[in-house]
């Protein structure tokens, strides 16, 4: 079997789970070309994400001209596609309100992946994000080109369904995987019952392989970790209020973030403001490994988001059997509840503060314990190796190629 994968921007730091899937997919026997609109402008870190931007062609970056000419050919050798394609990517511009030029490059853009999957011989294609992406795929298939399908995350995808034409996607899609229950739910919201059937729960998942099958026992560690980007959605911000009612009693406190964006100086300053240096530890993006160390030696993961899916983050400190302190928000409820972890309201920095307070006075055995049932149930519900077997019966059903 041989299907495409395209991404929007492929690969950085937080792709890891759509590497792990695509290699997944590879190892039971599912040939996979990798196609992404442009290339991550920073630093990667982790080598095998430096050796699959390798692998990648990309659409947008360093090819501007080519995608003019692509465009060209496309109007000697499929003029009824094209206007079938420009029909629709004016319908999406005009519903979007704005953005012509954003909405003209994903129109070039089609072209070129109908042009070299068909090159290739690829007949199908699979999206992550319900965005950018899905948006040129769509395109793509209505000028005559893959079918395709794509995984919903959420939330941000779901906040202006009508402006991102995101019925259109799911109307046009061979299916679409949404990673939670929620997240299927939110999906029949947006594009009606009568697409049900077509969505299908495709978890986000882990090789466990790449963690250790025998958790280390839990410490006296004071330090609990937060992995992901520093920005308004994860909520670090909170973090100084609810530790500043813990600094006296724990004064061997810290939290430890890993990741870095847009809120961090905000954060850093009330840090500073409350002098509360002692118990912050702002690491920046770390690789693969150094995120694990990073969890094998906390007490638990924080993640009070506002807005999430259902973290990637979560299931790692569960692997490594580390219960978790998050917020009732999304998909994490069907994760995350009293037997592994803590789960509060997102906001309440109160409540958010009693989580960790008890997290910090709960005995070793308890937490052992609560490790062991967050392990159990990623081994049950997001094993990749189960996840991309889904999506492999997905493609061979929907418009996979066997050749």
């Amino acid at each position: 079997m041989r299907v495409a994968y395209l991404m929007n921007t492929y690969p950085l730091i937080s792709t890891t789970f759509i590497r792990r899937e695509i290699h997944a997919l590879q190892a039971m026997g599912v040939e996979v070309e990798r196609f992404a609109m442009r290339a991550w402008d920073e630093e990667l870190v982790d080598p095998r994400d430096v050796e699959e931007r390798s692998r990648t062609t990309y659409l947008l970056t360093g090819n501007a001209l080519g995608l003019l000419g692509s465009f060209a050919k496309e109007i000697a050798i499929n003029p009824r596609g094209l206007f079938r394609g420009l029909r629709l990517g004016y319908r999406l511009w005009r519903q979007a309100g704005a953005d012509f030029v954003k909405h003209a490059a994903y129109l070039l853009e089609a072209v070129s992946l109908r042009q070299r999957m068909a090159a290739s011989r690829l007949h199908h294609v699979h999206v992550h994000f319900g965005t950018n992406a899905a948006t040129v795929a769509m395109l793509s298939r209505t000028m005559g080109g893959a079918t395709y399908s794509f995984t919903a995350h959420g939330p941000d995808e779901f906040m202006e369904p009508f402006r991102s034409s995101y019925d259109l996607k799911i109307r046009h899609a061979a299916f679409v995987a949404a990673i939670s229950s929620y997240c299927r739910v939110q999906l029949a919201r947006i594009a009606g019952m009568e697409c049900w059937e077509k969505i299908e729960i495709v978890p986000c998942a882990l090789d466990l392989r790449d963690f250790p099958s025998r958790g280390d026992a839990q410490g006296p560690s004071l330090q609990l970790v937060c992995i992901g980007r520093l920005c308004p959605q994860k909520a670090q911000t909170l973090f100084p209020d609810a530790i500043e009612p813990l600094s006296d009693d724990f004064p061997d406190l810290k939290v430890v973030l890993v990741g870095d964006g847009e809120t961090r100086e905000e954060l850093e300053e009330k840090i500073r403001s409350k002098g509360l240096e002692k118990h912050f530890e702002l690491l920046g993006w770390c690789s693969n490994e150094e995120v694990r160390q990073r969890l094998v030696g906390a007490r638990a993961m924080l993640l009070p988001s506002f807005a999430e899916g259902l973290p990637v983050s979560i299931m790692e400190a569960f692997a490594l059997r580390r219960p978790v302190i998050s917020t009732y928000i999304a998909g994490i409820p069907e994760l995350v509840d009293s037997t592994c972890g803590w789960i509060v309201p997102p906001g309440d920095v109160p409540a958010l503060t009693s989580a960790i307070r008890d997290c910090l006075t709960r005995d070793a055995e308890d937490l052992t314990a609560m490790g062991h049932i967050g392990r159990s149930r990623v081994e049950a519900r997001h094993d990749v190796r189960g996840s991309a077997a889904l999506l492999r019966d997905a493609f061979a059903r929907y418009g996979g190629d066997e050749g």
